[in-house]
């Protein structure tokens, strides 16, 4: 298309004049309400026309400097005799930025899986604690979760007030670690929120890292190749799929209106009883076809959060509620039905979840076989196993053997892309870099327990990694050791999470770092313990004692050193403030405390003082040993090891223990010996 030359002309001088005067532009971390750290040097950045000048103002502080060939540029202000503010800063060069209600104190990032991602409003006592949370020194950045397979320079969020209205979605564990150094240091606390649920380590470490370990390298190339690969291994199997259901005539036919199976007030007579889970079969039920499920769920009083439904069916679903449709899944959405679909829960709103009872309805299409609950389904915590109503919709007949084998096979799921290594790295952290930090809180490491040896090696390279990103050897970084979590028993099985959290511990080698031992907070059946505040808070103990001059406990006991005599094994301990102590058992434990449910605690050495030992000799047996505490130490012993060599304390996914010092912090679990683990040569 050609313009008129008096539109060239017009065009051409626009152009021009928007190129010389660009304007300034901010990374959103650097936006209203931030938190900027008390230190000398805070880099501040954005982008301009190339060789614009920028002056960047706080406070009558002032400092101007002139953006790069590429058009960006950074500043650094010294803030360490300022005060608190709350200021305005400003940002001039062709336009005028100005950004509100910025205060000055401490800084730090909360990053990892689930367990730091999980709201306040999820979490025990949430609505006393965030109907009191107003507090404008308290302030909170979430960064929105997404992937690049490149490092990025732009990430999305908003820096957050706390108060009642915005409290609820704030990083539990985040919340609490900042309300506690906010109460202690009375200086404004900022946490910024990088974390996603179900993510490895390795998806948080930088490409330059990554690189520098051959196993991990070559993982990440692997699972990039098959994320790159799997669009077109799936749209061939989508093909082949739908040619196979016209060729052997078993194309879905939905009955026009749904509400003769799913309106809530349908009676179920006619209707046949199934149990669940498992297959779903009975006389007069299609083996392949159309089946109608209904299953009623009372909900006490007003729910103020989402309903999450875990529906893991095999089988092309909808799912109703309440006679409405909530989520429809196809060959086409979903390829991999003949596995087992491990689908994330469907989240219903409170506003559609009534007082009373509810209706859950879901209409399974299975062409070739029948449909099938692989595994318990729950409404929150609540089991919905047990009596459903079932009814046909359609049959198809039936297949031979031959046309069954024959349905095509869907492609193996691709890594999910934040599971990839580096690819949250991209772009949830490198877009952050340089904000200045007072340190790192970090939860993390239940998607690495499969592989707990290699955690060992993982781990530090990323903390060394995010230390090189910001330039700082010093960075504080604290983490999580895992919860008790899983089914108790008495006997000695091959643990995991016992191997991962020892190869947590074995991280506080690296200096400026602490651990947050959490072996009293999990619950059997939950992988999202509801006791957030003391996490937050021990997170915060250490951070009051190393980073700002507290004098207070920040450890349980930790293994030190074991002497054998004869029979008995002693151990010695550091950390132990006030004391060895042990601590009351109770009666029961946490099973699922969203549903309130506990179990009766059937101890594995009744008669010891301490609970959680076990010895063994050279045989490599382990017992239940008798435990007690003599002044600084713990003996332990077993009239079945005669000549112990080696000694564990709560091994175990969720032991049972009780080993704490007298500031009320619980011993870190070790093992005294160097047996192979069970992760051991456990790769990516």
């Amino acid at each position: 298309m050609h313009l008129p030359q008096f539109l060239q002309a017009t065009a051409i001088v626009f152009f021009s004049t928007s190129i010389l005067h660009a304007d300034i532009s901010l990374p959103a971390i650097i936006s209203d309400h931030m938190v900027l750290e008390k230190t000398e040097s805070v880099p501040l950045w954005g982008k301009a026309d190339p060789g614009e000048k920028i002056t960047v103002t706080l406070a009558g502080q002032s400092t101007t400097t002139t953006a790069d060939p590429d058009g960006k540029w950074t500043v650094s202000l010294n803030l360490s005799d300022i005060g608190q503010g709350p200021f305005e800063v400003t940002f001039e060069g062709n336009n005028k930025i100005t950004i509100a209600d910025v205060v000055v104190g401490e800084v730090w990032l909360a990053s990892g899986q689930s367990n730091m991602q999980w709201e306040l409003s999820r979490t025990a006592d949430a609505a006393p604690e965030i109907a009191n949370s107003a507090n404008p020194l308290l302030r909170h950045f979430e960064v929105k979760r997404i992937t690049a397979d490149e490092p990025a320079h732009e990430l999305e969020g908003a820096w957050q007030v706390a108060s009642p209205e915005t409290s609820g979605s704030f990083s539990a564990v985040g919340y609490y670690f900042a309300k506690k150094l906010q109460n202690e240091l009375q200086v404004p606390v900022g946490v910024i929120n990088s974390s996603w649920a179900g993510t490895p380590a390795e998806a948080w470490t930088s490409p330059e890292a990554i690189a520098t370990n051959h196993d991990l390298q070559a993982s990440s190339t692997r699972l990039q190749a098959e994320v790159a690969n799997f669009p077109g291994l799936k749209e061939t199997y989508i093909k082949d799929f739908a040619a196979w259901l016209k060729s052997n005539n078993r194309e879905d036919k939905p009955v026009a209106d749904a509400s003769q199976f799913a309106a809530p007030d349908l009676s179920t007579d006619g209707w046949t009883t199934i149990r669940v889970p498992g297959k779903i079969t009975g006389p007069d039920l299609p083996q392949a076809g159309a089946i109608w499920l209904r299953k009623e769920i009372t909900i006490s009083g007003d729910q103020s959060n989402p309903l999450e439904l875990n529906l893991p069916l095999r089988g092309f679903d909808s799912v109703y509620w309440n006679g409405n449709l909530l989520h429809q899944t196809t060959y086409a959405d979903y390829p991999d039905y003949v596995t087992a679909r491990r689908s994330g829960p469907l989240n219903i709103p409170p506003k559609d979840i009534k007082p009373g009872t509810n209706v859950l309805t879901i209409r399974i299409y299975q062409p070739a076989e029948p449909a099938e609950f692989t595994a318990e389904p729950k409404a929150g915590p609540r089991s919905l196993s047990g009596d459903w109503f079932a009814k046909g919709e359609f049959e198809f007949p039936t297949l031979t053997d031959e046309k069954i084998a024959s349905t095509p096979k869907p492609p193996a799921p691709a890594t999910r892309a934040q599971n990839i290594p580096t690819f949250l790295y991209n772009s949830m952290i490198h877009p952050l870099v340089p904000y200045a930090l007072s340190g790192v809180i970090w939860y993390q490491g239940e998607s690495n327990a499969s592989r707990a040896e290699q955690y060992r090696t993982t781990f530090p390279l990323l903390i060394n990694d995010w230390r090189a990103q910001w330039g700082r050897e010093d960075l504080p970084f604290y983490f999580c050791q895992l919860a008790n979590y899983k089914a108790k028993t008495p006997d000695f099985p091959n643990s995991d999470w016992a191997e991962l959290r020892e190869s947590q511990a074995l991280t506080l080698s690296l200096p400026h770092t602490g651990q947050a031992v959490l072996i009293d907070t999990g619950e059997a059946r939950d992988i999202h313990p509801i006791n957030k505040k003391d996490v937050g808070e021990r997170l915060a103990r250490i951070a009051l004692a190393k980073d700002y001059g507290k004098s207070i406990p920040y450890s349980g006991p930790v293994y030190e050193k074991l002497m054998l005599e004869g029979n008995k094994a002693i151990l010695t301990f550091t950390h132990t403030d006030g004391g060895l102590v042990a601590a009351g058992l109770p009666e029961t434990y946490d099973v699922n405390n969203l549903a309130n449910e506990k179990a009766p605690l059937v101890r594995n050495s009744p008669d010891s003082e301490l609970e959680g030992f076990a010895i063994c000799g050279q045989d490599r047996k382990w017992v239940w040993a008798d435990a007690k505490i003599d002044g600084d130490t713990v003996v332990v012993s077993s009239e079945k090891v005669p000549n112990p060599i080696a000694v564990r304390y709560a091994w175990a996914d969720n032991p049972t223990c009780n080993l704490y010092n007298g500031a009320g912090l619980p011993a870190s679990p070790f093992r005294t010996d160097d047996f192979p683990l069970s992760s051991a040569g456990k790769k990516l």
